[in-house]
């Protein structure tokens, strides 16, 4: 049976998994939303207002789900994790309590009125509601990525009595890898909730929906995941640069790197061996990963070797770079195409929504992959220098663990499968909607659709 270290770790690895799946859209979602609704304060155009209306439902079931899900995750740094917190608590708890206070004083307060306020409060307060929960999802994301970045690369503390207390709070916030995983994650969001409007838009599309709403969703979300993909791969190397500054280690396993070497290829595929620490399959680039890093195609890089007994599982490192890589690479390329069709052709064929459809959850294959390769790659110190995971799991039984775990994993099981089932419903039924609401006159300050004197607006196609 596995023992109580490794059944804490899958168990973590289990939680934070499913629970990182929903900010990672209601992140930049809410964004979106604010934009859907500035566009109809701006045009008076009520497709917006129809957009907006689909998608804040969307973002209610998603934030829901992210919220209980990150309550039972952060119970596991007392039950599983307590060393944890008895040694890097001072430094923890503050950044996590603001984040709560984050949540709760501008995401919960401003998300009422955002759901239930819309015909309630005038059009300004809505839209700064809209607005003051963007915001708060950003901050939630700011401190919480602050101290798992302080995780990766602490700084500003030191150590009294084996508790580690914080000296400049600046200097722990603002880490030195702190910007860069910043910047990742919320583009990373970005491109999820991109692709995210763009999939469910184009499955209502394949099933009759002609309305223009959904076309003007997905033409949103192709123009904002080509902006923002290209940006990803800038602000991706950037973090690549920095972590090879900070933990060499991390990106020799990224890289598959054994030896310490110049011009160390680009491996396009291997399968690293850690019984023979080499790679097994190897088809690479000669000098490109060298180049990559160093900016130098002799440039050095070190291996593996350098850091044995004190480097991450270099499997789960190299191919799950190597995916995320590969599907924002299929992001871009697909963003592209999909703005070239609208801008040449002025639509988009039946295989290419389908396409869309297929990618509807992309974003959090990349993220995924991309998360794994983070957290995985601060093994086996779960603070870098600071704290080993196995000096800080718990003490109990590894049957206790291994229940938890079993009934967490079936409850997202059924919590998965009725996301994406509500999901379906919710697009299938927006099909026989009406495109404009007409019984309901604009009362002053009010948020309803135009009255019938304005209700003449082109409700064909569109151009998607």
């Amino acid at each position: 049976m596995l023992d109580t270290l490794i059944l804490s770790r899958i168990q973590f690895a289990a939680n934070i998994s499913f629970h990182i799946l929903f900010p990672t859209i209601t992140i930049a979602l809410c964004w979106i939303l604010f934009f859907f609704k500035l566009r109809f304060d701006l045009t008076d155009n009520p497709v917006w207002m129809r957009a907006y209306r689909f998608w804040v439902k969307i973002f209610a079931l998603t934030f829901a789900l992210g919220v209980v899900s990150g309550i039972t995750m952060s119970f596991q740094f007392g039950t599983n994790w307590p060393g944890y917190m008895e040694t890097v608590g001072n430094i923890a708890g503050p950044l996590l309590g603001y984040e709560v206070l984050t949540a709760f004083f501008l995401e919960a307060t401003f998300l009422g009125i955002m759901l239930f306020g819309i015909k309630r409060v005038p059009s300004k307060v809505h839209t700064f509601a809209a607005l003051m929960v963007a915001i708060g999802t950003t901050l939630s994301a700011f401190w919480i990525l602050a101290l798992n970045s302080w995780m990766q690369t602490p700084a500003g503390y030191e150590i009294r009595d084996g508790v580690v207390h914080a000296t400049s709070w600046l200097e722990v916030i603002f880490n030195p890898s702190f910007p860069y995983r910043l910047a990742h994650m919320l583009l990373a969001s970005g491109l999820t909730a991109a692709f995210f409007v763009c999939g469910l838009s184009a499955y209502r599309i394949l099933k009759g929906d002609g309305k223009q709403a959904p076309r003007l969703a997905l033409k949103t979300g192709l123009i904002l995941a080509a902006i923002l993909a290209p940006l990803q791969a800038f602000v991706g190397d950037l973090h690549g640069l920095n972590t090879f500054e900070h933990q060499p280690q991390k990106i020799a396993a990224m890289e598959g790197v054994w030896e310490t070497e110049r011009g160390a290829p680009l491996l396009l595929f291997a399968v690293p061996n850690e019984e023979t620490r080499s790679n097994d399959f190897a088809v690479g680039i000669p000098s490109l990963a060298s180049l990559i890093l160093t900016h130098e195609p002799d440039g050095e890089i070190r291996g593996l070797n350098e850091f044995e007994g004190d480097h991450p599982p270099v499997k789960p490192l190299f191919f799950g770079f190597r995916i995320m890589v590969g599907m924002g690479l299929l992001m871009l390329a697909t963003a592209w195409t999909g703005c070239y069709l609208l801008r040449r052709k002025k639509s988009l064929p039946p295989i290419f929504l389908k396409l869309l459809v297929a990618m509807t959850f992309s974003g959090w294959v990349a993220t995924l992959a991309g998360w794994y390769v983070t957290e995985v790659g601060r093994q086996p110190w779960l603070v870098t220098g600071i704290l080993k995971t196995a000096d800080a799991v718990t003490p109990v039984a590894p049957a206790n663990v291994g229940l938890s775990l079993a009934l967490y994993l079936t409850v997202y099981v059924i919590l998965m499968w009725a996301y994406i089932h509500t999901l379906k419903r919710m697009a299938l039924k927006s099909v026989t909607v009406e495109e404009f609401e007409t019984a309901e006159p604009v009362a002053d300050g009010s948020l309803t659709n135009l009255p019938h004197s304005q209700t003449h607006i082109d409700t064909r196609g569109g151009t998607v």
